[in-house]
Order: C-alpha cells, then sequence, then structure tokens
C-alpha cells in the first residue's frame, strides 16, 4: 500500500514550487556555502531532493550535487528544470530508507522534511538519519531541518495548522496530536498539477531537540549544533525556541 507521502508527491510537482515554505531556496544555499566554506571541491548529497531545488541552485553556483528522492514526477520536474538552465544535475530515484552510499560526500543536506520525520515508524527515521551519516566521509557534515517538538508544547497545532494556506489553497482538517508519540495527524485537502482534488491523512513525527542529539551522538557524529529555523535564512546565531515550528540541525563528525 503506497503511504500518504508517496500519493501527495504524485503528480504535485509544479505546484509544490509554488508552496509558501519553498519560496527561500537561495538564501538557505547562501548558508550551506558558508558552513562549507565555499569550496567548490565538496560533494554535496540532497537527500529527499524532490523537485531540486537546492540542488540545482547549488549546481548553478558551482558545485557538484547528488540528489535522490522516493518520487519519480518530483525527479522528472528536477531534470527538467536542470535542462532548462543546461545545467547537468546527477538526480536519482532512490528511498532513503535503504543505504546507497558510503563514504562519498562531505555534505548531506535534508532540507524541509525531505525524507525525515515523514515515516510512520521511527525505526525508518532513524535509517534515513544512519543512512545520510554513512554517505559521509569521516570529516562530513549533515544539515538538515525537522519538525520541533517544543512548538506543540506551548502551542496548538490545530491553530497552527488550519492558518496556513498554500498558493493552491491547501486545507488542513482532522487535526491531532499525541503526546505520548509526538505525532501530528491531519487530513489534507489540496489539488494536483492537473487540478484534481485530493484528500490524504498526513501522519508526521516531530522530534524534541534532546532525541535529536542523542540519535545522531549514536551515529557517531560529534559536534551537534541545534537551531531555529527561519525560511530563506538559516543561521547559527537564531537560538532555538518554543516559537519555532522546525528546527535546523547541523552535525559534524
Amino acid at each position: 500500500m503506497r503511504q500518504w507521502y508517496e500519493e501527495l508527491f504524485d503528480n504535485y510537482a509544479k505546484t509544490y514550487d509554488k508552496e509558501c515554505f519553498t519560496q527561500g531556496t537561495a538564501g538557505e544555499c547562501d548558508f550551506i556555502e558558508k558552513e562549507i566554506g565555499g569550496d567548490r571541491s565538496k560533494k554535496i548529497l540532497d537527500i529527499g531532493c524532490g523537485t531540486g531545488r537546492h540542488s540545482i541552485e547549488l549546481v548553478k553556483r558551482g558545485y557538484f550535487v547528488t540528489g535522490f528522492d522516493l518520487s519519480g514526477s518530483q525527479l522528472e520536474r528536477a531534470r527538467e528544470k536542470a535542462s532548462e538552465l543546461s545545467l547537468k544535475a546527477d538526480f536519482q530515484k532512490r528511498d532513503a530508507r535503504e543505504p546507497h552510499f558510503k563514504g562519498e560526500f562531505d555534505l548531506a543536506i535534508m532540507l524541509c522534511e525531505g525524507g525525515f520525520s515523514l515515516m510512520e515508524t521511527d525505526e525508518m527515521n532513524f535509517a534515513i538519519l544512519k543512512n545520510a551519516a554513512d554517505a559521509l566521509k569521516p570529516q562530513g557534515k549533515l544539515i538538515f531541518t525537522t519538525l520541533n517538538a517544543l512548538f506543540p508544547l506551548f502551542h496548538s497545532v490545530k491553530d497552527f495548522l488550519t492558518s496556513q494556506v498554500n498558493a493552491d489553497g491547501a486545507r488542513y482538517g482532522k487535526i491531532t496530536f499525541d503526546l505520548m508519540t509526538f505525532r501530528e495527524k491531519n487530513t489534507a485537502e489540496f489539488a494536483d498539477d492537473d487540478g484534481n482534488k485530493k484528500t490524504l491523512d498526513c501522519d508526521e513525527r516531530y522530534y524534541a531537540p534532546s532525541e535529536i542529539n542523542w540519535l545522531l551522538k549514536s551515529l557517531g557524529f560529534k559536534a551537534i549544533g541545534i537551531f531555529g529555523s527561519k525560511l530563506g535564512a538559516y543561521s547559527r546565531e537564531d537560538r532555538l525556541t518554543t516559537e519555532d515550528f522546525e528546527m535546523l540541525v547541523i552535525a559534524e563528525k
């Protein structure tokens, strides 16, 4: 049976690129460049690359990037965009839960819930982190964002989501948050690229900073920083608070 995230990203690529949360790509890539010192010899892995927005922006800036995603539809759009810009980008169809690379990359990025936190079990989410860690060279770095479990402890997730409407009018209903599992469930109504209306039962995992810290330490990361995540304006100066819906994680081996 196909999971909700597989259904969501089927024939949704053009609509996805219009979402409000995809509009900070250039600023986010500025941060990524800063984190690797502008060294264009660094090999970058983009996990859950979607329509390739970060990969393509980084390739434009002269970096070698391999991007992979579970969605063939999203990848098709990524290849189209790269072709339109005459860029050579390496996009592959892969499942982040499965091991694919070993010690090949200087940096792995996994932004905007690129797989991690979308999975139906904690074991699957951990497998994604482990495979990302394994793909890195000995001194490699992992940068990713994930949902911040501190937010729903102080705010209503229901109120937050019902106030969010994307460019094409997606609506969220039947929103619940389980404090025992840190899982939010909701029913999302939206239209795909052809205007077909869809309804999906979504299920996402929020993570506490302490959980992330422990998981990454267990995978051999030595320097771990957890910060607030602001659209298009990632910064190590942005202290994580209960007001942040997402957190930015930077881990170094």
